[in-house]
């Protein structure tokens, strides 16, 4: 596994393959896209341990953002087209009590319409495709959790409000659309000027990696991160023989679990197991070489 602090003005797949040449290797993807005008951690699977991934797309996130309020955008963020601008005597109805009233509004579990501009597919293309070739494009509300929004700091000038935030969500929320959406209910327009993300589930920035450094060093063993997420079952060579020929494990001692990280005794991933009525079996075998 990989941890990368993504710069500015790079797309997710401008670091994949960065990486496939830094590591001279074509297997290489990445769990949560971020967006060239965004920064912070991306994280990124190696060979067999690609199979990680799964496990990490759907875990809550940290990001850290600017948003200006005063003007709405065609993509809801600083790359897009203006759509008006909010005159001043609106951004001074903005009282810090309506600000407060607005983030409260939209912390908690929400529905949300994601951002048009999108990797979200509609009738199988993405989103921003639909949106560049000119067309319309109206998404369905999603369920999500905003489960901190916390102002960092508000900076009043004449043609816009700045408000930095940090915010705690689930998979699947769009930090643009919650500029957007902050913006309408203030009835001044709203859109994201900068975002970082610094946490994914247990893992942040403390220990990724610039593009540049990226090189076989930089590697986590996968049984690692693997132990961060869930369970460990710790099993015999013998044991992990079995697992990587397809075997079932007896366990009648292990309760009812899945997944658990069976590692064997040089601390490496062998697989993710399910524990069923006494009774493991492999979900995902890890070839071990993916943690040499």
């Amino acid at each position: 596994m990989l941890f990368v602090d993504k710069p500015q003005g790079l797309t997710s797949h401008d670091v994949v393959a960065r990486a496939r040449r830094a590591l001279d290797t074509r297997r290489v993807g990445h769990a949560g896209t971020l967006d060239p005008m965004a920064t912070g951690l991306l994280t990124l699977g190696v060979g067999p341990a690609t199979r990680l991934l799964t496990y990490l797309v759907g875990l809550d996130k940290t990001y850290e953002t600017t948003m200006r309020l005063g003007v709405a955008t065609t993509t809801d963020d600083a790359e897009g087209e203006p759509l008006g601008t909010a005159d001043p005597a609106a951004l001074e109805a903005v009282t810090q009590e309506r600000l407060e009233r607005g983030i409260r509004s939209l912390t908690g579990e929400i529905e949300q319409v994601p951002s048009a501009v999108s990797a979200i597919k509609v009738d199988g293309r993405r989103a921003y495709d639909r949106v560049r070739a000119g067309e319309e494009v109206e998404l369905a509300a999603r369920r999500v959790t905003v489960s901190a929004f916390e102002v960092l700091a508000v900076r009043r000038q004449a043609d816009g409000i700045e408000v930095d935030a940090r915010i705690d969500c689930s998979s699947g929320t769009y930090i643009r659309a919650l500029a957007r959406d902050l913006g309408a209910d203030l009835r001044v327009g709203g859109h994201l000027t900068a975002l970082r993300r610094t946490r994914v589930g247990p893992f942040d920035t403390s220990r990724a990696v610039a593009v540049d450094d990226i090189a076989p060093e930089a590697l986590v063993p996968p049984a690692e991160v693997a132990a961060q997420l869930f369970p460990v079952l710790r099993v015999s060579d013998v044991q992990a023989r079995d697992l990587g020929h397809g075997k079932t494990l007896a366990q009648p001692d292990s309760p009812d679990a899945e997944p658990l990280a069976a590692v064997d005794a040089r601390g490496r991933l062998v697989a993710l197991v399910s524990v069923r009525a006494g009774v493991g079996r492999t979900l995902v075998g890890f070839p071990q070489e993916a943690a040499e």
